[in-house]
Formats: C-alpha cells, structure tokens, sequence
C-alpha cells in the first residue's frame, strides 16, 4: 500500500533517544539550541529570497530530519548554517520557486553579518557581506556536497505533507467562515502552524500534519472566543483528545522555551558552524 500523500514519515522513538550529535559527545540542551537557531535561520533565509511559506516550511522540516536518529547527521561534522543552506536549496529545486546556489550563497553570508534573525532598519552595506568569487566557489561546492549528504540521509525522501491547506479545509467544514471574526481566528490559526516549525518537541515529526492543523484550529479559537460545535469535533480530523492536549502543550510551550533561549544566550551567538561548536565545547570543558 502506497503511503498517503497527505502523511508524513514519523519519527521513531529510537531516533528521537538518541542522535549522532550526541554519540559524538554534543550536549542534548546544546544541540536543542543549535538545531533551534538553525530553523530560525532557514526561516530568515526564506524570507529574504521571498519564498512563499510553504517552501520555507518544507526547507524547515528537512533541515530538522536530518539531525535525527544515531544515523542522522552529526553537528561534529556539519555546520547547522550549512545544513540549513542546503536544505534550503534541496526545497527551492523541487518547487516552482528554485533560487540559484549564488543567490542562497549571498543571503546566508548576509544573515552572518547580522546580530540577531531579524533585517536591521540600517542593514550594513554591501561590501560587509561580499563573496569573492573564491570564497563562493568553496561555498558552492560545500553546498552540493551537503546536498547530497542529506539526500543519502533521508534515504532520498524529502517528502514533506504541510498542515496549512488541511487547516483550512478543516475550517470551512466547521462552517467558521460565516462568524465575522473568522479571519482572526484564520490568521491566528496558521500562526500556530509556524511556530510549530520551531518547537523543541520537533512536532511536525511526531505527528501528522492533519493533528497539528486541528490543535491549530483548537488554540486559535480558544484565543478569538469562537465557539466550536459541542462535541468532540477533533475526532472527526482523526485526533484523539489526549494527543490534542500534547499538541496544545507543545505550542504554547515554544514561546517559553523561545525566552529561555534568548536569555541563555545574551551577549553570545550560538555555534552555527563546526568550528564555533567546538571552541563552545572547549568553553565548557573549562579550556576557554
């Protein structure tokens, strides 16, 4: 039998116990930070290439599958930013929106130039993130060879099934469009899938895309004080009420978890590349 196409590969409990980062020794609350700062990184790179949110998602959820598991990829050998540039590029060819390896080049050297994910209002000149045409040629071949690498990884299925058509769908069949705060809970609802992306309980490989648009809906409406049909209307979306309480937990706990990160790391940068994650390591050893 053919998998769903609206379905995604689950992660195993094995894979999520133990990952090749940390049989190479990195610190689970070290790479929880490092894979976090990654997402928040192919995000930032989505949006400055002007990709639409499905692709940035699709490159967000490759980017996190590769870490998983003791034959996924290990942080001791692959830089997080790298990683995230080529997942990027991996999506961006398998869409409608393909960017060339200098354009996805150029944004992430000028996404190393900034203090924090967000453009400046007085964002530093050109020259501050220049890629000669050596450097970009190294870059350009570390991109492929990562590609590939993440292709080998994932066993060539880079399938990925979003929620963000599903929770729609999901709330013209609750007839929700008809309340005049609709669009409210529509914007609100679709917020959740994003920061869904970013949860440190990797959601979207735990669970299928049909539960995290339904507790989507669930959280949203609680918020806009929509009122739902008075039955267990989750179930109709194939979502049993005690995962729908794990979902809400999730969600609600990146915000949180997102604080705790920004104060954990005030007045530093989290290691994104091999080498900072090694000087971080030698730092916490007491060698630094």
């Amino acid at each position: 039998m053919q998998p769903s196409p609206l379905a995604n590969p689950l992660a195993t409990v094995a894979q999520l116990e133990t990952s090749s980062s940390q049989l190479d020794g990195v610190p689970q609350d070290l790479e929880n930070s490092i894979r976090f700062a990654g997402a928040q990184i192919t995000q930032a790179a989505g949006i400055l290439l002007r990709l639409p949110q499905e692709v940035i998602a699709q490159a967000v959820i490759v980017f996190v599958r590769f870490w998983i598991g003791s034959e996924g990829g290990s942080l001791a050998e692959f830089g997080c930013e790298q990683v995230s540039a080529a997942s990027l590029y991996l999506t961006t060819k398998l869409s409608a929106y393909p960017k060339s390896p200098r354009n996805i080049i150029n944004v992430y050297a000028y996404i190393s130039t900034l203090t924090s994910l967000h453009p400046p209002t007085d964002p530093p000149g050109p020259d501050t993130y220049y890629v000669s045409e050596g450097t970009y040629q190294t870059r350009r071949a570390t991109l492929f060879a990562t590609e590939q690498r993440i292709l080998q990884t994932l066993g060539f299925n880079v399938h990925v099934s979003l929620p963000y058509t599903l929770c729609i769908t999901y709330l013209q069949a609750l007839d929700v469009f008809s309340h005049p705060r609709a669009p409210e809970l529509a914007k609100r609802a679709v917020a959740y899938l994003n920061t869904a992306l970013l949860s440190p309980q990797l959601l979207y490989l735990t669970h299928q895309p049909s539960s995290i648009a339904t507790a989507a809906i669930y959280l949203a409406a609680k918020e806009t004080g929509i009122k739902m049909p008075d039955v267990e209307w989750w179930e109709v979306f194939d979502t049993g009420r005690e995962e729908l309480g794990f979902l809400v937990v999730g969600l609600l706990s990146v915000e949180s978890f997102a604080e705790e990160e920004r104060a954990k790391w005030e007045g530093r940068t989290v290691p994104i590349s091999v080498e900072e994650l090694e000087a971080e390591m030698r730092r916490r050893d007491g060698g630094e």
